[in-house]
């Protein structure tokens, strides 16, 4: 049987990832362009940096949601063989989904919090430049989809939990000794 406290603290670690990659995504840096005193040249000025800190929060929450769920069910390879049946092919399939989908999460709020940290340092001379300043910033959408991931592993990780847990569950077939016991016949 699952335990139920495991699956409350992955879900309250999971909602706490979710939290702040949706966070990370609405509080975004931004930048406008602003002149110098003497009006020659031009720079970027970006705002606050907060996504940066929520997105790499979201990313350990996340990360260490997933080692609980890995710890507790042995990694799916370590431990006890499972019970034969659908159970167990169940819980092979949702182990691998799970895991692409951690991992793709992973990446999209590392990603974005590196991207976000980036701030560009160029200056440009309205008197020497044909092109116009360009002040990149982090695109819209990818703290957003870090969060999406974050929602599926979440889902995903309690599902394979369960299913590991039915399977692990329960009398072997075939579980017993396979000698002949002369214990009795001394």
């Amino acid at each position: 049987m699952a335990s139920k406290l495991l699956m409350l603290t992955i879900f309250v670690f999971d909602l706490i990832a979710f939290g702040l990659a949706i966070a990370a995504e609405r509080r975004r840096s931004t930048a406008n362009i602003k002149k110098d005193g003497e009006d020659e040249h031009s720079y970027c000025v970006y705002d606050s940096d907060i996504a940066t800190g929520f997105g790499v929060g979201a990313f350990l929450f996340l990360m260490l949601s997933q080692i609980i769920v890995m710890v507790a069910s042995r990694c799916f390879c370590c431990g006890k063989a499972l019970r034969p049946g659908g159970s167990r092919a169940c819980a092979v399939l949702l182990f691998i989904i799970c895991w692409v989908a951690f991992f793709i999460a992973e990446v999209c709020l590392l990603a974005g919090s590196v991207r976000n940290a980036y701030h560009t340092k160029y200056r440009s001379s309205y008197l020497t430049s044909d092109k116009p300043l360009s002040c990149e910033t982090l695109r819209k959408g990818v703290f957003a989809a870090g969060a999406a991931f974050v929602f599926f592993t979440s889902i995903l990780s309690q599902f394979y939990y369960v299913t590991y847990a039915k399977a692990r569950g329960g009398p072997m077939p075939y579980g017993g000794e396979a000698g002949v016991g002369m214990a009795a016949y001394k």
